[in-house]
This record gives C-alpha cells, structure tokens and sequence, in this order.
C-alpha cells in the first residue's frame, strides 16, 4: 500500500473510531443523565429509560431492512449520509421541547446506528490489506470500548454541570468532525463493498452459511450470558460482594480500561487465529463468572475476576465483528447486520433474564446464569469443526486466501 494511501486509510479509520466512541456515549448516556432528565422533562425515571430500551429495539429491527436499501449506496456516500442524520437528530435531541420530541430524535439516532455498524465494520477492514484486516476491526473497537470509560462519564458530568442538553449538543459536534473527516477521506467512486483495491469482496474469505449461522446463535448466547450478569454487576458488587458504594465507580472504570486493553490484545489473533480470538475471551468469560459466584465475596478476587470479564468482552465484541466478515456467505454488510442484531439480542435477552433471576432467585444466580450461557456459546463455537467441517486446515485456508 502506497505510503499516501496507508495514511489516509489510517486517518480514516481513527475517523471511523470515533464514530464507534460516539455512537455508544450517544447509546448509553441517558442512563447516565437519568434524574436529571426526568426532572426537565417531568417524567418518571422509567419513561426516561425508554429513551434507552426503545433506542435498543430500533437498533434490533432496523439493521437488517436499511442495510438491503442501501446495499447499492457507496460507502463514503452511505457513511457521510448517515453521519450526517446523527448529527441532526443529535442537535434535535439537545434542544427538544418536550418528550416525544425528544423521543422521535432518540429513534432517528438508533436507526443512523443501525445503519452505521452494518457497513462501519466492512468499510474499516476494507481500507487495509486482507493480511491485516482483523487487526483494521480491532483497532477500531478501541472506540467502542472507550465510550463507557470515557464518553458516558465525560458525558454524565457535563450534563450535570451545564444541563442534559449540553451533553447531547457535545456529542453532535464530535459527530460532525467525524463526518466531515469520513466524508473527506474514505475511498468513493465505487459500490458499496469495494475494498481499497478497488476490488468486490462481496462475500466472506471463507463463505460458510453453518459457520455463520453457528455464530449467529454462539453470539446471542455469549453476549446474552455476559449481560445477564453484567447488567446487575453493581447489586451483585454490593450485595453479595459485600463493597461499599464508593468503590463501585473505580471498580467499574477498572473494568473498562481492561475491555480497552481487551481490544488492543485480541487484534493480534484476529486474522491468524480467529477462532482461538472467538473461544479464548468466552472460555474467559465463563471462568471469572463461576470465580464470581463462588468467590465473589472475596474483594481481591471479585477484582481481578471483574476485570478479566470486561477484557474478554471487548476482545469478544470484535472477534465477533471479524469472523461474521470471514465467513459471510452473502454481503459482507448483510453479515455484519446480522451479527449486530444477533449482539443487540443478546444484550436486551440478557438483560431481561438477569432481571426475572435477581427477582426470583437472587443476586447471585445472575452469574451463574450467565457462566452456563456462556459455557453454551463456547461448546457450540467448539462443535464449528464438525457442523461445518472445513476443506483444510484453518492456516492454510486463511494464507490461501490472503488473510
């Protein structure tokens, strides 16, 4: 790759980063901001959360419709538009006069969500060799896993400081630098899956429909399991763990420095070694939960445990991203659709599960619930070699194919 070229690639994949950190704040900073929005509002803390679950469904619903009308859209152009959308909504949210206002923008987001994750993660690998485009999706997870330890905190105060709307306002800003630096340097001029070269990838290195669908169910499973505990850790740290409330916001910025370190680490494996990078953080995942349950009442324990989670999480994230435009056995961007969806499931089923267990069986039973769905993606992730048994061995599949 020509040095000029290397460059911009590089700048347009931090670009494409950013966005990554900007849709997650965006995603989660209600939550955040939850008191103080219901107060401007006048509404109940549970209508404010709305703002959050119905973001969620639309996310879920919308990927896979969007990305088959727009499957002919360039990349750039695609991107631009949809940077462009966020942008707008984002300002209408921070200056909404009231709630269904507010609502509506908070839809138009999770849709311009939607849209961005299905053809982000493609266009990211694309602008860069396909030796090196596992480590091109890793990088920008970075983004990803920085919002929830920089941009919601970043987010929370300043909107507890200047007002809600000020935080919102922030975020349509950061989206519009990104737009503007997308628009200006990702590759144009061709349809949408042209990688860099100029080339059509169109469908997976390795096109496998039993290993994609394998991975769809091991990624709602997976995620849903990490979720059904994850999303009650604070009770759990509390209650079972037996930490004073104080400790709570260092423990969970520990964990999230972990899940930045996660994505730099499993860049590593990503185009040698995908489905180690897939199997390693579920397996990891599995065990710190079960130390959870077990040991959770010992504080250096719960630690380190806590820690290895939100690690191997990250690294899970993507790895998952990687190996559905590896075995994609259509669209590279319909691939990634679906394994969003297949993630957002996992999170709004895990949460949900979590919350029937901590009701009925108490604050403990969420990590063991979530280690047993775990365990269960792992054992399907285990079983790919004979559900789908592959040609050749995986080293020399992916040499032969570039990657």
């Amino acid at each position: 790759m020509h040095l000029t070229t290397q460059r911009r690639a590089t700048w347009a994949l931090i670009a494409l980063s950013v966005g990554a950190f900007t849709y997650v704040t965006a995603e989660v900073l209600p939550i955040g901001l939850l008191t103080v929005m219901a107060a401007d509002l006048h509404r109940s803390p549970s209508q404010t959360g709305l703002l959050v679950t119905g973001y969620a469904a639309v996310v879920v619903l919308a990927s896979l419709p969007l990305t088959r009308l727009t499957r002919r859209v360039s990349r750039r152009r695609l991107l631009t538009v949809t940077l462009g959308v966020f942008v707008v909504a984002m300002l209408l949210s921070a200056v909404a006069p009231n709630y269904p206002v507010l609502l509506g923008a908070r839809l138009l987001v999770a849709a311009t969500q939607a849209l961005f994750w299905s053809v982000a993660t493609p266009a990211a690998a694309a602008l860069f060799p396909p030796r090196i485009r596992g480590r091109a999706i890793a990088r920008m997870s970075i983004g990803s896993a920085l919002g929830p330890v920089l941009g919601v905190p970043a987010g929370t105060w300043l909107g507890q400081q200047f007002g809600w709307r000020a935080a919102f306002a922030l975020a349509a800003a950061v989206g519009l630098v990104t737009c503007v630096i997308v628009a200006a340097l990702m590759p144009g001029g061709r349809r949408a899956g042209a990688d860099s070269t100029g080339h059509e990838p169109g469908r997976g290195a390795t096109p496998d429909a039993r290993r994609y669908v394998l991975l769809i169910v091991a990624t709602v499973m997976g995620v849903g399991g990490y979720l059904t505990a994850y999303t009650y850790i604070t009770p759990f740290l509390l209650d079972f763990g037996g930490f004073a409330p104080a400790a709570l916001s260092p423990l969970l910025l520990a964990s999230g420095i972990a899940g930045v370190a996660g994505a730099v680490v499993v860049g590593r494996l990503l185009d040698s070694r995908p489905r180690t990078a897939l199997a390693g953080p579920l397996a990891l995942i599995t065990c710190a939960l079960l130390v959870l349950y077990f040991f959770g009442a010992l504080h250096p324990v719960s630690v380190v445990a806590l820690c290895v989670t939100g690690m191997s999480f990250s690294a899970l994230a993507a790895a998952i991203a990687s190996r559905a435009l590896q075995v994609a056995p259509g669209s590279t961007d319909i691939a990634s659709a679906g394994s969003g969806s297949a993630f957002n499931i996992g999170i709004a089923g895990g949460s949900m599960l979590g919350g029937v267990l901590i009701d009925h069986s108490g604050v403990r039973s969420v990590t063991a619930a979530g280690a047993v769905l775990t365990a269960a993606a792992l054992a399907a992730l285990l079983c790919e070699r004979w559900v789908a048994p592959a040609p050749a061995p995986e080293r020399t599949t992916l040499t032969r194919s570039g990657r």
